[in-house]
């Protein structure tokens, strides 16, 4: 399921009976088998003797986020409210989750998660987790279906990504002035371009960009500098790109120079080495001509020397330009 190392996960319960830890064993199982995260739970560690409370210390630093199985017993004696002999487990873990808490609110809050499962209740959480002003988790099935908040909390990847947000034309739909999104290799709206350039995928600093425009001249029978000109009409707010040199690059030790124009008048320029590149997000309101240019620099003669294009061929590329 992850593209990344699995988030560790330890999940802490009170063994309020034996249905309910074999329902708490069910739900773990499948957390680890079907959804993929690396759980952590007791009744998988009781092969040898051991010394349970240094095994929960060091699960406590292995862990990436914590869930607490909400029942009456957990709460009672997360809240002191249990003998002390009762639960001893649980009162330790409790502890633990109380004294993070206290040391950083903000980041434990999004890592101990309240879990409901069937048959409790959210009154069955411990009071310290304030279960009715933050996130609780109900799961009444053991699906992905039933999951599916619990994982996206872990995650970070929820089922309802918040949209990239348009332009704002103050409120008045059906604006002239509002563009569409474009992403300009595709030639739209092309001016003029300089004959080295071509349109085509680049791999810049390990992303893929399938709509990219490339400087990889075969000769430099050309100039040097590889350049598109776009009329933008007024039409659009905003360039985004990435400027750099191509990761398949046959000479890596070169220097790409990315300049940009609006209406004739320069921008600050950008520099990129290979694995290097540079993020552009540019303000282009109410211009009417956007320039891209690029080129190889040349290394200087001597220092505090300035630089032109290199005779030595470049491979560079504006990866995804898009207006917006």
């Amino acid at each position: 399921m992850f593209d990344r190392e699995a988030p560790r996960v330890f999940i802490t319960y009170a063994h309020d009976s034996p249905e309910h830890k074999t329902m708490v064993l069910q739900f773990a199982e499948f957390l680890r088998a079907h959804i993929g995260l690396d759980v952590h739970l007791d009744s998988w560690y009781d092969n040898r003797r051991r010394d349970w409370s240094a095994w929960a210390v060091e699960q406590w630093t292995k862990a990436d986020y914590f869930l607490v199985v909400a029942s009456p017993a957990y709460r009672r004696r997360a809240d002191g409210t249990a003998p002390a002999d009762e639960g001893r487990g649980s009162q330790f873990e409790a502890a633990m989750l109380r004294d993070n808490l206290t040391k950083d609110l903000h980041r434990e809050t999004e890592r101990v998660l309240p879990v409901v499962l069937p048959g409790m209740s959210v009154e069955d959480i411990p009071t310290f987790l304030n279960a009715h002003s933050t996130t609780r988790f109900h799961v009444d099935a053991f699906t992905e279906a039933g999951v599916a908040e619990l994982v996206a909390a872990i995650t970070g990847e929820g089922r309802y990504p918040m949209p990239e947000r348009g332009r704002w034309n103050g409120g008045v739909t059906g604006s002239p002035t509002a563009g569409p999104t474009v992403v300009m290799a595709g030639g739209r709206d092309w001016l003029t371009n300089s004959s080295n350039v071509r349109v085509g995928g680049a791999r810049i600093g390990g992303v893929y960009y399938d709509e990219s425009i490339v400087l990889r001249p075969a000769s430099l029978t050309t100039d040097a500098r590889g350049f598109v000109e776009v009329d933008l009409a007024g039409r659009y707010s905003r360039l985004t790109t990435v400027a750099g040199v191509l990761d398949d690059a046959t000479e890596p030790f070169q220097v790409g120079h990315f300049r940009i124009y609006l209406d004739g008048s320069p921008q600050p320029e950008c520099r990129a080495a290979l694995g290097k590149p540079a993020a552009v997000d540019l303000d282009v309101t109410g211009a009417r001509r956007l320039r891209l240019e690029m080129y190889r620099e040349a290394a200087p003669l001597h220092p505090g020397a300035t630089t032109g294009p290199s005779r030595r061929l470049p491979e560079l590329a504006w990866g995804n330009p898009t207006l917006r």
